[in-house]
């Protein structure tokens, strides 16, 4: 379970920035290191060794947000989803896999990120998109709504196209980096405490 270093003061104001919503509380392995100045709400589960950087917000109040396992949501980043309607039963929930990177600035709405991906900077990516594992999307790249990006390829662009193989190199890179992030937080919990 989540340490108790969730409440922040400013001023002598108390902030909470992990939150209960509709008395639905966060789920946070305690390995994971989120930054005081993220924000988690709601039905949000956040798998083992993962790191949330500053500014991130994860706003699970409408819908359910899974990251995964050793997943590193960078600074900035904002993670939503869709709520139930007549017009989309069951509404679009978020689902990211374990060991991927996403970079800063990034936003992901209602989407499915598979494992082993790395999500460029101020990329988007958009209701029911499905991103399969060992993916690469460049920066500034815009996923439409209900695409599905295939294995094993690079995509950039607004909309993104799929642009070439993935190399041998850029695949490992893929897992260097989830495993790169799972240390460095590390050294944050520590100064932290």
């Amino acid at each position: 379970m989540w340490p108790d270093y969730d409440v922040t003061y400013n001023n002598n104001q108390k902030i909470i920035m992990i939150r209960t919503f509709e008395g639905i509380t966060p789920v946070i392995a305690a390995s994971t290191f989120i930054d005081d100045t993220a924000v988690v709400i709601g039905n949000v589960t956040i798998g083992e060794h993962s790191s949330i950087w500053p500014t991130v917000v994860i706003r699970g109040d409408v819908n359910t947000i899974t990251v995964g396992d050793r997943t590193s949501i960078q600074d900035g980043s904002v993670l939503h989803v869709n709520h139930d309607a007549d017009y989309n039963p069951g509404g679009d929930p978020l689902t990211i896999g374990s060991d991927v990177t996403v970079g800063h600035r990034v936003m992901l709405h209602g989407c499915t990120i598979q494992d082993h991906c790395l999500i460029g900077m101020s990329s988007t990516i958009l209701d029911q998109a499905v991103v399969e594992s060992h993916t690469m999307i460049g920066a500034g790249s815009l996923v439409s709504p209900g695409k599905t990006l295939e294995s094993g390829y690079l995509y950039m662009g607004t909309p993104a196209r799929q642009v070439r193989k993935l190399t041998d190199e850029e695949l490992a890179y893929i897992d260097y980096a989830a495993q790169y992030y799972a240390r460095l937080k590390e050294k944050h919990r520590v100064t932290d405490n």
